[in-house]
């Protein structure tokens, strides 16, 4: 998979990091110098391109043609749409992720201008404090198909309704489905005839309103 990210301040040079480490093909172009003499502190010189990365030139040279994913996250927000709707209207990149700096400008990143996964991270911050009060002690691992579903855990409770019955006997919402507990160090394979006992660390995936059912069940 060929990555390219354009914008080098922390976001795009953290998120590089990461990527090479798991062994994926990354380059990211930026032209600032204050900012290019961080990165090549941080990341390796061949997977940074140092040129305008508003000029379409320089994105060929950095790969465009060949990427996979193409990640805007520079400071301006218009530059990050600009970049997403061109990245695959000009040049056919499958998938594009564009920062929002500014959430007033939320309204931009949408699919009409190309902008495949909009990271807003005011609404992220938002959102995971929402589930925080809201879901007790289930954590989200993991969202799934832009959200629709998530991979949840949570831990049975003492005074949990769910504790001491069998999955088949627990009224779980139809788009719940439980894929593992973890019991003393061990990991069963859930069946409809598996007993929840207090302390089972449970994954499922579900979407909202299953998780709201999960919370009331597995919690106090």
């Amino acid at each position: 998979m060929n990555v390219l990210i354009i914008g080098g301040e922390a976001t795009g040079a953290q998120l590089a990091g990461f990527l090479l480490d798991q062994k994926i093909n990354v380059c990211l172009v930026e032209n600032r110098r204050e900012v290019l003499i961080q990165l090549h502190q941080e990341l390796p010189t061949e997977s940074i391109y140092e040129d305008n990365p508003m000029d379409l030139q320089a994105l060929e040279h950095a790969g465009i043609r060949d990427a996979n994913v193409l990640v805007a996250c520079t400071s301006s927000d218009a530059d990050n749409v600009v970049l997403c709707y061109l990245a695959q209207t000009r040049y056919h990149v499958p998938r594009t992720i564009g920062r929002i700096n500014n959430p007033r400008h939320a309204w931009l990143f949408t699919e009409k201008m190309h902008v495949d996964v909009a990271l807003n991270e005011s609404s992220i911050l938002a959102h995971l404090i929402q589930e925080e009060m809201s879901l007790g002690d289930m954590m989200t691992l993991l969202k799934l198909r832009r959200g629709q579903y998530s991979l949840v855990e949570v831990v049975i409770t003492p005074n949990a309704k769910a504790a001491g019955k069998a999955i088949k006997d627990i009224p779980l919402s139809e788009k719940c489905v439980i894929a593992a507990i973890f019991r003393k160090g061990e990991t069963i394979v859930p069946r409809g005839i598996t007993v929840l006992e207090v302390g089972d660390e449970v994954l499922a995936v579900t979407d909202a309103a299953g998780q709201q059912i999960l919370a009331e069940l597995f919690d106090d």
